[in-house]
């Protein structure tokens, strides 16, 4: 889609595009979908799964979803779920790393008989899917979710990252489809030479659920918020990569000049909606910090639209869903400028910053701070803007680039040279 059309030009597109394509003759059956968190966690990646899954069963087909599970997972699947063997991650235990697949594993998948099968995760279960796929004459749909490859800086591993960024392009390029959610990022793939295999998937958001009318001025004074406080919000799991370390500093140095921005009956407010192995670490950062811990529902809703500035210091994000849950919910952004935050973000709802450069975030925020009418117009901007992200319209993208594959003629040499996309057809056809 082009980046010149605005928000709603595009959504009448991408609809009419998803009409044209319902009546496509190839309609997958079965679906099996690989994960690495389908539901012990709740994230922005499997929240789009699970919503993509429960989208292509009302549709009739039939989705098997493999991944780690957990004895208390924080949400009811959708599909049938089967658990893959899995061990905790070292330092990260509240994730768990897929094993590869077993040979009871083995012997679901291919008594389910999938039409396609589809990746979401480049781990060890997603490489061992990947090559039983091609035994079975199976086309390969890989999802990217999150920037991988920059996570490694954020834990004294930076020397690793031209190995993870090798395993991700032989991951990638062993596809069939590639599906990515923002046009910056497909622009990286077809640089590589992977365009032709390279499709948008979009995201979408509950503009009922993440709205203005949540914000809750009683609940801002029951947390100790005076109305004429700035509260700037982060939002998302409490974990390097997701930057909170630099909101931090941002915060701070708001601080040392919000007297001079905002009169003396204000204040800086930090409020922290999320959970996760850095908490400990935030609370003795930022000892004033109202950390809310994870929520969902009616009190996510409130705590996030009785914010003022959402700040998004990740550079790891390969969409931003938090950012358009922020938008959604009436708020101006200042967010680090990548790719993402560039598809979510005009200068009518938002500002950006280089990564690491404190003085233009801190200029950004102090600017926001200081000027109510600014802050009130982004956010209805905002709030406007969001209402080109629907998940029915996202996930009807997936099931296009499941039909579309399913009718294709070729396959690249580099995926598989001896794969026979006929048996595709020939497989739906005979049931």
């Amino acid at each position: 889609m082009s980046d010149i059309l605005g928000p709603f030009e595009r959504l009448a597109a991408t609809r009419a595009a998803v009409s044209r394509v319902r009546a496509a003759p190839y309609q997958p059956r079965r679906v099996a979908l690989f994960s690495g968190n389908y539901n012990y966690l709740r994230d922005g990646a499997n929240q789009a799964l699970n919503r993509l899954v429960g989208y292509i069963e009302r549709d009739g087909v039939d989705v098997r979803v493999y991944s780690p599970t957990s004895p208390r997972p924080a949400f009811d699947p959708k599909g049938t779920l089967v658990s893959v063997p899995s061990v905790r991650i070292p330092g990260r235990g509240e994730y768990r790393l897929g094993l590869g697949l077993p040979a009871a594993v083995r012997r679901d998948v291919e008594c389910f008989r999938p039409d396609i099968v589809h990746l979401s995760a480049p781990d060890w279960t997603g490489v061992a899917a990947q090559r039983l796929a091609r035994t079975m004459g199976v086309p390969v749909v890989v999802s990217l979710h999150t920037r991988f490859e920059t996570y490694a800086q954020f834990y004294g591993a930076g020397l690793i990252r031209p190995t993870m960024e090798r395993h991700l392009d032989r991951f990638y390029t062993g596809s069939d489809a590639i599906l990515v959610p923002t046009p910056p990022i497909a622009a990286e793939f077809s640089a590589k030479g992977l365009g032709e295999r390279t499709r948008l998937w979009g995201r979408g958001v509950d503009r009922d659920a993440f709205s203005p009318r949540h914000r809750d001025l009683a609940w801002r004074r029951h947390m100790g918020i005076a109305d004429t406080d700035i509260v700037l919000l982060f939002f998302g799991r409490l974990v390097r990569e997701k930057g909170p370390a630099l909101f931090a500093d941002i915060v701070d140095a708001v601080r040392k000049g919000s007297g001079d921005l905002c009169g003396s009956s204000a204040t800086i407010r930090a409020v922290i909606v999320g959970d996760g192995p850095e908490r400990d670490w935030l609370t003795r950062r930022l000892p004033d910090a109202i950390l809310l811990g994870s929520l969902s529902g009616d009190r996510l809703a409130r705590a996030v639209a009785s914010a003022d500035i959402f700040v998004n210091p990740s550079i790891t994000e390969a969409f931003g869903n938090v950012t358009l849950e922020a938008m959604a919910s009436g708020l101006p952004s200042v967010c680090v400028d990548i790719p993402s935050g560039r598809n979510l973000l005009r200068k009518e709802t938002g500002m950006f910053f280089a990564a690491n450069d404190l003085d233009a975030a801190v200029a950004a925020v102090r600017r926001l701070a200081l000027f109510s009418d600014l802050r009130a117009s982004m956010g209805r901007a905002a709030r406007a803007a969001s209402a080109a992200y629907d998940w029915d319209t996202a996930s009807a993208m997936v099931l296009d680039a499941y039909r579309a594959l399913l009718g294709t003629d070729t396959v690249s040499a580099t995926a598989d040279p001896g794969a026979a996309p006929a048996l595709w057809r020939n497989r739906l056809a005979a049931g």
